[in-house]
Protein backbone atom coordinates (compact mmCIF):
# COMPACT_ATOMS: atom_id res chain seq x y z
CA UNK A 1 0.00 0.00 0.00
CA UNK A 2 1.22 3.74 -0.85
CA UNK A 3 -0.03 6.46 0.35
CA UNK A 4 -1.76 7.22 -3.03
CA UNK A 5 -3.86 4.32 -2.61
CA UNK A 6 -5.28 5.39 0.72
CA UNK A 7 -9.04 6.17 0.47
CA UNK A 8 -12.04 6.01 2.89
CA UNK A 9 -14.89 3.36 3.10
CA UNK A 10 -17.27 3.55 0.28
CA UNK A 11 -19.94 6.29 1.23
CA UNK A 12 -18.11 7.20 4.66
CA UNK A 13 -18.04 11.09 3.36
CA UNK A 14 -20.54 12.63 1.04
CA UNK A 15 -19.50 15.94 -1.28
CA UNK A 16 -21.20 19.20 0.29
CA UNK A 17 -24.76 20.72 -1.59
CA UNK A 18 -22.87 23.25 -3.80
CA UNK A 19 -26.27 25.57 -3.79
CA UNK A 20 -27.03 28.47 -6.43
CA UNK A 21 -25.05 27.23 -8.79
CA UNK A 22 -27.58 27.25 -11.87
CA UNK A 23 -30.56 25.49 -13.11
CA UNK A 24 -29.32 21.72 -13.87
CA UNK A 25 -27.77 21.25 -10.91
CA UNK A 26 -30.83 20.84 -9.34
CA UNK A 27 -30.20 23.26 -6.25
CA UNK A 28 -30.23 26.59 -8.42
CA UNK A 29 -32.22 29.72 -8.31
CA UNK A 30 -33.43 29.64 -5.09
CA UNK A 31 -30.96 27.23 -3.66
CA UNK A 32 -33.86 24.96 -2.05
CA UNK A 33 -34.94 27.68 0.23
CA UNK A 34 -38.61 27.81 -1.18
CA UNK A 35 -39.96 31.34 -2.46
CA UNK A 36 -39.35 34.51 -1.08
CA UNK A 37 -40.18 35.63 2.62
CA UNK A 38 -38.31 35.77 6.14
CA UNK A 39 -37.24 32.17 5.62
CA UNK A 40 -35.65 32.72 2.09
CA UNK A 41 -33.34 35.50 3.06
CA UNK A 42 -30.27 35.38 5.65
CA UNK A 43 -29.74 35.93 9.10
CA UNK A 44 -33.35 34.09 10.27
CA UNK A 45 -33.81 33.42 14.12
CA UNK A 46 -37.85 32.52 14.16
CA UNK A 47 -38.20 29.40 16.31
CA UNK A 48 -40.62 29.63 18.62
CA UNK A 49 -41.68 33.16 17.41
CA UNK A 50 -45.31 33.57 16.70
CA UNK A 51 -45.51 37.24 14.73
CA UNK A 52 -45.34 38.99 18.10
CA UNK A 53 -48.47 36.90 19.65
CA UNK A 54 -47.30 35.24 23.20
CA UNK A 55 -45.13 31.98 22.11
CA UNK A 56 -46.82 28.42 23.41
CA UNK A 57 -43.93 27.48 25.51
CA UNK A 58 -44.40 31.14 27.35
CA UNK A 59 -48.70 30.59 27.78
CA UNK A 60 -48.02 27.00 29.41
CA UNK A 61 -47.68 27.41 33.01
CA UNK A 62 -44.42 25.96 35.03
CA UNK A 63 -44.76 22.53 36.47
CA UNK A 64 -42.67 20.95 39.14
CA UNK A 65 -39.04 22.15 40.72
CA UNK A 66 -35.34 21.12 41.01
CA UNK A 67 -34.67 20.22 44.26
CA UNK A 68 -30.91 21.11 44.85
CA UNK A 69 -30.29 19.04 48.21
CA UNK A 70 -31.40 15.47 45.81
CA UNK A 71 -28.86 12.96 45.96
CA UNK A 72 -27.95 11.01 42.69
CA UNK A 73 -26.23 7.80 43.86
CA UNK A 74 -24.74 5.00 41.57
CA UNK A 75 -26.99 2.36 41.66
CA UNK A 76 -25.21 -1.13 41.81
CA UNK A 77 -26.53 -5.12 42.42
CA UNK A 78 -25.05 -7.29 44.62
CA UNK A 79 -25.19 -9.25 40.92
CA UNK A 80 -23.16 -7.31 39.51
CA UNK A 81 -20.66 -6.81 42.17
CA UNK A 82 -20.79 -10.90 42.30
CA UNK A 83 -19.54 -10.71 38.31
CA UNK A 84 -16.56 -8.27 39.00
CA UNK A 85 -15.20 -10.40 42.02
CA UNK A 86 -15.14 -13.65 39.61
CA UNK A 87 -13.17 -11.86 36.59
CA UNK A 88 -10.94 -10.73 39.09
CA UNK A 89 -11.79 -7.05 38.70
CA UNK A 90 -12.43 -6.89 42.31
CA UNK A 91 -10.05 -7.69 45.03
CA UNK A 92 -12.23 -9.43 47.68
CA UNK A 93 -10.03 -9.12 50.57
CA UNK A 94 -10.21 -5.55 50.35
CA UNK A 95 -12.47 -2.97 51.49
CA UNK A 96 -15.34 -2.41 48.54
CA UNK A 97 -15.40 1.29 47.83
CA UNK A 98 -16.55 4.09 45.50
CA UNK A 99 -13.23 4.00 44.21
CA UNK A 100 -12.84 0.59 43.94
CA UNK A 101 -15.85 0.21 41.88
CA UNK A 102 -14.50 3.23 39.55
CA UNK A 103 -11.11 1.16 39.06
CA UNK A 104 -12.96 -2.05 38.26
CA UNK A 105 -15.46 -0.20 35.83
CA UNK A 106 -18.82 -1.19 37.62
CA UNK A 107 -19.56 2.20 38.03
CA UNK A 108 -18.28 5.20 35.15
CA UNK A 109 -18.83 8.22 37.52
CA UNK A 110 -18.58 9.66 41.15
CA UNK A 111 -22.18 11.21 41.69
CA UNK A 112 -23.06 11.71 45.06
CA UNK A 113 -21.88 8.14 46.43
CA UNK A 114 -22.88 4.48 45.77
CA UNK A 115 -26.33 2.76 46.69
CA UNK A 116 -26.24 -1.16 46.60
CA UNK A 117 -29.12 -2.97 45.84
CA UNK A 118 -29.99 -6.66 46.55
CA UNK A 119 -30.76 -7.81 43.48
CA UNK A 120 -28.72 -10.91 42.02
CA UNK A 121 -26.95 -13.33 43.85
CA UNK A 122 -23.51 -12.97 46.29
CA UNK A 123 -21.30 -15.82 47.10
CA UNK A 124 -17.95 -13.79 48.39
CA UNK A 125 -17.33 -12.14 51.82
CA UNK A 126 -17.02 -8.79 51.44
CA UNK A 127 -16.68 -5.71 53.25
CA UNK A 128 -18.44 -2.82 51.73
CA UNK A 129 -18.18 0.74 52.70
CA UNK A 130 -20.87 2.67 50.70
CA UNK A 131 -23.10 5.93 51.23
CA UNK A 132 -26.36 3.87 50.94
CA UNK A 133 -28.11 -0.04 50.76
CA UNK A 134 -31.25 -1.24 50.69
CA UNK A 135 -32.43 -3.66 53.73
CA UNK A 136 -32.25 -6.67 51.35
CA UNK A 137 -28.64 -6.31 49.95
CA UNK A 138 -27.39 -5.50 53.20
CA UNK A 139 -29.55 -8.86 54.35
CA UNK A 140 -27.79 -10.73 51.28
CA UNK A 141 -24.11 -9.49 52.46
CA UNK A 142 -24.26 -10.14 56.19
CA UNK A 143 -25.89 -13.81 54.89
CA UNK A 144 -22.88 -14.24 52.78
CA UNK A 145 -20.46 -13.08 55.77
CA UNK A 146 -19.85 -9.81 55.13
CA UNK A 147 -20.15 -6.65 56.63
CA UNK A 148 -21.73 -3.19 55.45
CA UNK A 149 -20.64 0.04 56.49
CA UNK A 150 -22.40 2.98 55.84
CA UNK A 151 -20.11 6.55 55.14
CA UNK A 152 -21.10 8.95 58.20
CA UNK A 153 -23.22 11.87 56.85
CA UNK A 154 -25.20 9.82 54.26
CA UNK A 155 -29.02 8.32 54.76
CA UNK A 156 -28.60 5.37 56.75
CA UNK A 157 -30.17 1.65 54.69
CA UNK A 158 -33.06 2.21 52.59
Amino acid sequence: MKLNEISDNPGASKNRMRVGRGIGSGKGKTGGRGVKGQKARTGVAIKGFEGGQMPLHRRLPKRGFYNPFSVDYNEVNLGRIQQAVDAGKLDAKAPITLDALLAAGVVTKRRDGVKILGQGELKAKLAFEVSAASKSAVAAIEGAGGSVKLLAGEPAAQ
